[in-house]
């Protein structure tokens, strides 16, 4: 499972001083720690900004995954997964975010979104299983998590769609990880002029397209002005901003 790093071991405060080093050179700004938190400020064109940190590692994810994280954004998909995201809105508990990833491409669009419906409401009214559960609808292979957590502002549900040779393991970690990572509560960071939240992972930034498509049916905190990633090979990505 993800985890913030404590920011007072040698290896966080090495991993977060190498993460504001990358940021600042990006945006070719400077910075300087900030005393009680896992963060610092940001010095950009005159402006202050307050940058919060956190860290996470995902088991068996390395920067060299990227060709098993190919996401498919075609309209079929586009439609199967926002239907699903519409009709399970009410169904899914309070403190449960349900992921679904499916392989492409997806013939049978109808049928196979009212299957998956159907097979998570059941899924819901009994005990939520600890375990992914696998199945394979219309020629589809699909994978569910049901993932629990103390996020208030966390979808019910997330759905991707992927190439065959993708690894939707990988996928669901990654989805875990963004949802414990931003919904974390953080104290203001005041005065400044803006806020940013850094994300530190293991991976390369050719993971971020995937990142991208997992934050973005994610409620981002409106108290950033940016969301970015740092990798391990020291680029810079912005989740969102």
């Amino acid at each position: 499972m993800p985890r913030e790093r404590p920011s007072g071991s040698r290896k966080g405060l090495r991993d977060e001083q190498s993460a504001l080093e990358a940021v600042a050179r990006e945006f070719s700004a400077a910075w300087q720690p900030r005393r009680g938190s896992a963060g610092a400020w940001l010095t950009l064109a005159g402006k202050r900004i307050a940058v919060d940190l956190a860290t996470f590692r995902l088991r068996g994810i390395s920067p060299d995954d990227a060709p098993r994280l190919r996401l498919r954004f075609d309209k079929v998909a586009t439609r199967v997964t926002e239907g699903l995201q519409a009709a399970l809105a009410e169904a899914v508990p309070p403190a449960v975010t349900v992921v679904l990833t499916i392989t492409a491409p997806i013939r049978l669009a109808s049928k196979t979104a009212a299957a998956l419906e159907d097979r998570i409401r059941t899924l819901l009214g009994r005990q939520l299983p600890a375990r992914d559960v696998t199945d394979t609808i219309h020629g589809n292979a699909v994978r569910i998590r049901f993932l629990k957590h103390r996020r208030q502002r966390a979808p019910k549900f997330v759905g991707l769609v992927h190439n065959t040779g993708s690894d939707p393991a990988r996928l669901l970690e990654m989805t875990g990880a963004l949802i414990a990572l931003i919904g974390a509560p953080r104290p203001p960071a005041k005065p400044a002029r803006g806020r940013w939240l850094v994300l530190i992972t293991g991976g390369g930034i050719s993971q971020l397209e995937a990142y991208r498509a997992i934050g973005s049916q994610l409620h981002l905190p409106a108290a950033f002005d940016k969301v970015l990633m740092v990798f391990a090979d020291g680029r810079v990505g912005a989740l969102a901003e």
